[in-house]
């Protein structure tokens, strides 16, 4: 009895052993052999794989579909046409809006001025075209421009001579620049206000019905455009003094500043008409004018700021 249970416990061992896959696995067809076999003239059809044969699975290369965007490798201009917006065409060519603003002379001064058929430069990349002027050097740009000299010096679209001067009227790219916010100013009354033209702080719509924004707050526009037929009545947005009405040549064309007589002055330009007076108090909601597109600036709109402390502010975030 104790002979069996010694032997039964290695016969076990013995049938539960791994096989001996190298020693009993066939060899592997010959490449012939996964030839398809001859059509079977009684059936009329074919076994191109035998079931008897091992199934390989091979690996197609599957090439990228999507072919990336060619960086532009020069400076190109584009025509405006009727719908174009700086954002539009920013987003067209891949660049921030301030790089066009900031590459065709003084539309960073007037950003309302979008004309149809204005040819405008198109840098490759994001940052300024810059016109060299008298006596400015590589260091003196990069200074004014933020950035390093390297971004002017090793861009390939500039021409620097071995001695480093440059020429008045050169143009350079400038990758990465960006240029100060110069804000416009009007020269106006900023003498006692009346008490009784001091405004609430709380700002309504300066027109009434529906509000259609044509240009938002940015950068380079601190304001909000409000799109809107010739004539549509134009309404203080809050109670003020009458500072400027008139016309002013830095683009705004026909101009009402009101002072609110608490830190807060509002601007209302590109008007077709004036309908107040220089030196008149304004009750909010009372009419100031009619819209239009006088001055510097696409089509008839309102161009209106609210400056606080004589910064300016985004009226979206003040209007009720």
């Amino acid at each position: 009895m104790s002979a069996v249970l010694l032997v039964l416990p290695l016969a076990l061992a013995w049938l539960c052993r791994p096989p001996a896959f190298a020693a009993l696995a066939p060899a592997p067809p010959a490449v012939a052999a996964l030839e398809p076999e001859p059509l079977d003239e009684t059936s009329g059809t074919s076994d191109p794989l035998p079931a008897r044969y091992p199934v390989y699975i091979a690996r197609s290369f599957l090439p990228h579909t999507t072919i990336p965007k060619r960086p532009r490798l020069a400076v190109i201009t584009y025509t405006v046409e009727a719908g174009d917006t700086v954002f539009g065409i920013a987003e067209h060519f891949d660049i921030s809006p301030e790089s066009i603003m900031w590459s065709n002379g003084d539309l960073e001064f007037h950003p309302d001025d979008l004309t149809v058929g204005q040819v405008l430069n198109i840098l490759p990349v994001s940052g300024v075209y810059h016109r060299v002027a008298a006596g400015e050097t590589v260091e003196s740009i990069a200074k004014k421009l933020s950035v390093q000299p390297a971004a002017i010096l090793q861009n390939p679209l500039n021409v620097i001579p071995a001695d480093f001067k440059l020429s008045a009227g050169q143009m350079l790219v400038v990758p990465g620049g960006e240029k100060p916010y110069v804000p416009r100013y009007v020269s106006h009354y900023t003498g006692p206000i009346p008490a009784s033209s001091r405004g609430t702080g709380s700002f309504s719509w300066p027109l009434s019905g529906y509000a259609n924004i044509t240009q938002g707050y940015w950068l380079l526009h601190r304001a909000l455009d409000i799109g809107g037929p010739m004539g549509t009545p134009i309404y203080a947005s809050d109670s003020g003094y009458v500072v400027f009405a008139g016309w002013d040549n830095s683009g705004y064309g026909n101009l009402v500043i009101l002072d609110h007589g608490n830190g807060y002055i509002t601007y209302y330009a590109h008007l077709s008409k004036i309908m107040c007076a220089f030196g008149t108090s304004m009750a909010k909601g009372q009419q100031i004018g009619l819209m239009g597109d006088t001055g510097r600036t696409t089509g008839s709109h309102l161009h209106f700021e609210i400056r606080y402390q004589g910064v300016q502010r985004n009226p979206a975030g003040f209007l009720r």
